[in-house]
């Protein structure tokens, strides 16, 4: 199932102008506040009639405005969680959440209950209320209940926002279940690139209403022109995890070398991902010996960026990926980098969080 987005919409000086397609998995919308996220989202659920437009899903059309269609919010089988949960207060978990079916299209496959409840981890919950519930579980209840009306699309406009980082680790978990283990696109909001790390099979970038990007995670976060504007900007490196270590380190096979990290519970032979934050790499010429840093990887220098004449972003192709490098540009002229030089990044293995590895 792919779902296909062609919208302009004018909201005052707001100029909206977006167009890309969405495949199964987990497609983030990522971009500062105001760049249109919300909005596009809201226009796919129904809840918003753009100007000029053409929405398709699994071949089906939900909006076009130059044939006057547009199925109403009942008729488009989307699930929708929202930044605050919406449960209501006066039912059940088990009530709220047979509430979605409501909204189920009457030739829709009746959704399985008992697996979406086994999924999200919420068998033990049926019988309480709203208030008892914390801010992880209030939006896991909410997810069970947009999966309760059979949707071929789920629409999640920052779920985690108002989540704490403990309910946030807490919840992540079950939208990566929902990434791996439905077979619907998932259009998801976020200006967290942690979140976008994680998560992410595709990444649709915005800025001020437009389409700046789009493509696999791993492709995207990778940018140099991007990650300059991103304090927290960061590569994915992927691995195959071969051994763990008796002082409590993990070890990556990557294609630019080994990688340690925090010790890992997979078993030898998972592959994981690791999010790498620019900041935290260092470059030298040479393989540097006498350090406490463990990580050294090999790449060659594919693109060299710079926004403002102070810093640089230095991308180092590895294999078929890249690791991002944030170093002032005075460090850049003194080292003699430039495209096409063999490099090698360091970084300290403390500094690899365990929320930037699954």
């Amino acid at each position: 199932m792919t779902l296909t987005v062609t919208l302009q919409q004018q909201l005052g000086d707001f100029t909206l102008d977006a167009r890309f397609q969405a495949p199964p998995g987990l497609t983030v919308l990522f971009g500062a506040s105001g760049s249109g996220k919300s909005t596009i989202v809201n226009a796919v659920a129904g809840l918003l009639r753009p100007e000029t437009g053409r929405i398709e899903l699994n071949g089906r059309v939900l909006l076009d405005t130059s044939a006057r269609i547009s199925l109403p919010v009942r008729k488009r089988r989307i699930g929708y969680v929202f930044q605050d949960d919406r449960l209501f207060p006066h039912l059940s978990v088990e009530q709220n959440i047979l509430y979605g079916r409501r909204f189920a299209s009457p030739d829709a496959p009746p959704a399985d209950l008992a697996r979406i409840i086994h999924m999200l981890g919420i068998g033990t919950l049926l019988a309480r209320r709203p208030a008892t519930l914390s801010g992880g579980e209030k939006q896991r209840v909410a997810i069970a209940r947009a999966l309760l009306c059979g949707p071929e699309l789920i629409l999640a406009d920052e779920p985690l926002a108002a989540l704490d980082e403990t309910r946030k680790a807490e919840i992540l978990p079950y939208f990566e279940r929902l990434r791996d283990e439905l077979k619907i696109p998932l259009l998801y909001v976020s200006h967290s690139l942690s979140e976008v790390a994680r998560l992410a099979t595709t990444v649709v970038t915005l800025a001020a209403g437009r389409v700046t990007g789009v493509g696999a995670v791993a492709q995207v976060l990778s940018d140099p022109q991007l990650a300059l504007g991103l304090r927290d900007a960061g590569a994915i490196l992927s691995g195959t995890l071969t051994a763990h270590h008796a002082d409590g380190l993990s070890e990556l096979t990557t294609s630019g070398g080994a990688l340690f990290i925090p010790r890992q519970c997979a078993s030898l032979g998972t592959q994981l991902r690791v999010r790498i934050e620019a900041q935290d790499v260092i470059l030298s010429c040479n393989r540097p010996t006498g350090l406490s840093a463990m990580n050294i990887l090999r790449g060659t220098i594919s693109a060299i960026s710079s926004r403002d004449g102070s810093d640089a972003m230095v991308a180092l192709r590895m294999g078929d990926e890249s690791l991002l490098a944030r170093i002032t540009c005075r460090s850049v002229a003194s080292l003699g980098l430039a495209v096409g030089d063999d490099c090698h990044a360091i970084m300290k293995s403390v500094a690899l969080a365990p929320r930037d590895i699954n």
